[in-house]
């Protein structure tokens, strides 16, 4: 099976919240002062809004790739039993936000959801069409967190060891120094660079927790390539709450592969926060670890142009918030029309990151 190396994230600051994460960084070398100071102040960013007292350590890098790779990264998950999980945001409530989905998972040590594209679906190996899983086999049992994650919910993951790290990390993230990045947000972004500080607060969003399973699901159910259904134990925390108009109505999340419409909901799909991508090879062309793109949601789109200035939203902190981190203040989640207020796009929107899917 391919495993998915989802986008992670680098930073290191001191926050302006009573307690904040702290960001240890571990500079591959040849990574220039400037790119380390805006992987600094990306951190920050996440510092000064979260209220979590913990510890992200992670690896970086700003150095020449292959031709066409933008960047790569990677983050470090840890497996839970749900009910370890559901348990532990359950004492990490601290908003109305966090009550309210805590109160829309399933009790008991299972939850259920609608399924496609395995090699045990009632309409045969790969079938699109979704079916309800409720077998309470692995993929029913488990979750599987960022190690950030599972940090800020009081679960002490073990030490996890990635490829590329320097000693044990919580991600790894490498930016392509082929391409042009403007340094310095605070005047702008120029029309023909990236913004740097922009894309790596984006990374570290990931390496936080933004992650969805079903990138896993959707790159391993192509023919002749299919697994069943108990092989997936790859729901991540903010899959939980991951929904579609079918999955509400069976009263189920929706972790399926396909361009049905899905999006982030706190009370069991009744109410639609945000849209979601659907995935790259059987969704909508995106990583479904990223909102819907061209809506203009928030930092953790899944593009971003030449000249755009990125900025975390009220949507990025709510989806922070429900998995396990704490926001001492969300502003009321804004649509996607007043998101588009204040954003320099300039030519056409790019990839934020291409990341291996080996």
């Amino acid at each position: 099976m391919k495993t998915l190396l989802s986008a992670l994230t680098l930073a290191a600051a001191a926050g302006g919240a009573a307690a904040a994460p702290t960001f240890n960084f571990s500079f591959i070398p040849g990574t220039s002062m400037q790119a380390q100071q805006g992987f600094i102040d990306a951190a920050a960013r996440w510092s000064n809004l979260l209220d979590d007292n913990v510890t992200v350590n992670l690896t970086v890098g700003f150095n020449p790739l292959e031709p066409g790779i933008l960047g790569q990264a990677q983050s470090a998950q840890q497996l839970y039993s749900y009910d370890t999980f559901r348990n532990a945001l359950s004492d990490d409530i601290r908003s109305s936000y966090d009550t309210q989905a805590v109160g829309s998972l399933a009790t008991g040590s299972t939850f259920n959801m609608l399924l496609n594209r395995t090699l045990n679906s009632p309409g045969g190996p790969g079938n699109a069409t979704p079916f309800l899983d409720h077998d309470g086999d692995a993929n029913n049992a488990f979750v599987r967190i960022a190690t950030a994650e599972a940090k800020a919910l009081g679960l002490n993951p073990a030490p996890q060891s990635l490829t590329h790290c320097i000693g044990p990390c919580d991600g790894f993230i490498q930016f392509s120094s082929n391409y042009k990045f403007d340094f310095n947000p605070n005047d702008g972004i120029s029309a023909d660079a990236f913004d740097f500080v922009g894309v790596a607060a984006h990374e570290i969003g990931h390496s936080l927790g933004f992650i969805s399973g079903v990138d896993v699901l959707d790159y391993n159910s192509s023919a002749p390539d299919f697994y069943n259904d108990d092989e997936f134990t790859f729901v991540s925390g903010l899959d939980m709450f991951r929904y579609s108009m079918q999955s509400h109505a069976a009263g189920v999340i929706d972790w399926t592969a396909d361009e049905r419409a899905k999006f982030l909901s706190l009370d069991g799909g009744l109410t639609a926060v945000a849209p979601f991508a659907t995935g790259i090879v059987h969704g909508d062309g995106r990583q479904a670890s990223h909102w819907k793109d061209d809506l203009f949601i928030g930092l953790m789109d899944p593009t971003a142009g030449m000249g755009e200035l990125l900025a975390i939203t009220p949507d990025d902190l709510l989806a922070m918030d429900v998995i396990g981190w704490d926001v001492p203040a969300i502003p009321e989640p804004a649509t996607a029309a007043m998101l588009t207020s204040g954003l320099l796009l300039l030519g056409r929107r790019r990839d934020l990151f291409r990341k291996s899917t080996k």
